[in-house]
């Protein structure tokens, strides 16, 4: 059984950029430990990627804040985060959930039995969304969420991301009752 980590959009505007909270701030020590645990090679990042067209999107019209445009600070994923990933692993995503890695994923687990781990920001988009979409294309492997190597939009929203995956059934390490 192969381990898989998914580090999610741990990129400077949603750490303490423009859309950057304390509690994704604190989340980024522990995500850098968990990453030590795992093979490089069986870990994979995502970046929230955008255009400078940002606000004309249907995403922009809904959060009209400019964020992750793709060669701007903001976009960079924390370097610390980048040094432990291989650049080859790191996903461009232009929305919430990557049909590309659950894709490249799905093709993996047909060689060779999968474990999936997710961390990272948001809870309660980005994080929910990949882990929805995977365990919609593979039903039949663990797929877990680590909450506390996790932060929402707000605290509370976090909370209802975690509710929600539990209720179908990703499992959930670290969560705070």
């Amino acid at each position: 059984m192969r381990k898989i980590l998914i580090v999610v959009d741990m990129q400077k505007d949603f750490i303490d950029g423009t859309l950057g909270t304390k509690e994704a701030q604190e989340i980024v020590a522990p995500v850098i430990e968990k990453m030590k645990s795992y093979q490089k090679a069986d870990i994979y990042a995502t970046r929230d990627t955008h255009g400078e067209n940002y606000l004309e999107t249907a995403e922009g019209k809904n959060l009209p804040v400019v964020h992750c445009v793709k060669g701007s600070k903001g976009w960079e994923l924390h370097p610390q985060v980048e040094a432990l990933v291989n650049a080859s692993n790191i996903i461009d995503k232009p929305t919430f959930g990557s049909i590309k890695l659950m894709e490249f994923l799905q093709q993996e687990n047909q060689k060779e039995m999968l474990e999936i781990e997710l961390v990272g920001l948001c809870t309660d988009i980005c994080v929910v969304s990949n882990a929805l979409l995977l365990k919609a294309a593979m039903p039949e492997i663990s797929i877990c969420v680590d909450a506390s190597c996790c932060a929402g939009v707000t605290p509370e929203s976090h909370k209802a991301a975690l509710v929600t995956m539990k209720m179908c059934q990703i499992g959930l390490e670290n969560a705070k009752q």
